[in-house]
């Protein structure tokens, strides 16, 4: 059965809840205002897309392809990215909500996070070398056996991650998110 391929396609204010997409390949399409919620997007490949304004709340992304993905101002909430398909796996995110995601041990190196929430997501054993987390609040996120090397939070805020539980050698913060490195000692930080 040939899989379906679309490409070069910009799809507006739909609601793939009311009219499912069709399950194939996507490239270099344009995802505008657009309601996924809660679909399954197994196995779908999405490359060199873009979404702009959806709402991927809760979508499920088992072995789904996404290859140069460019996610903006989108809802993204309690989305498993450490489902996807691992090969190629790369996307950047500006101005979504990332609440409650995971990330777990999945290979991102390089990738922007610019000005979104990632609250109570899962970076997990998660490879975020040189990635830009640029004014993103990281309240409650969980960096654990994180590799973080090179990675540049200066402009982030509201994490905490522990220096001797992940790598962070080159890492870039700010002096004023120098207490979320410090937290596990109890101590008082006073400008």
């Amino acid at each position: 059965m040939n899989e379906t391929y679309i490409s070069d396609k910009t799809f507006e204010k739909k609601d793939f809840n009311k009219n499912p997409l069709e399950k194939g390949e996507y490239e270099n399409c344009i995802f505008n205002n657009c309601n996924f919620s809660g679909i399954d997007l197994s196995e779908y490949k999405f490359i060199d897309c873009a979404f702009d304004g959806c709402n991927l709340s809760l979508v499920k992304l088992n072995e789904t392809v996404l290859r140069d993905v460019k996610f903006i101002e989108c809802k993204m909430l309690g989305i498993g990215f450490d489902n996807c398909h691992e090969f190629g796996l790369s996307f950047s995110f500006d101005g979504c909500m990332l609440n409650n995601t995971s990330f777990y041990k999945t290979k991102i190196n390089k990738t922007s996070f610019k000005n979104s929430q990632l609250m109570e997501a899962d970076f997990t054993e998660t490879d975020l070398t040189g990635s830009v987390i640029d004014n993103c609040d990281l309240a409650k996120a969980v960096f654990d056996r994180t590799i973080l090397a090179g990675a540049d939070f200066r402009t982030s805020y509201n994490y905490s991650i522990d220096p001797d539980n992940n790598k962070i050698k080159k890492a870039r913060f700010s002096v004023y998110g120098v207490s979320g490195l410090l937290g596990k000692y109890d101590i008082v930080i006073e400008k």
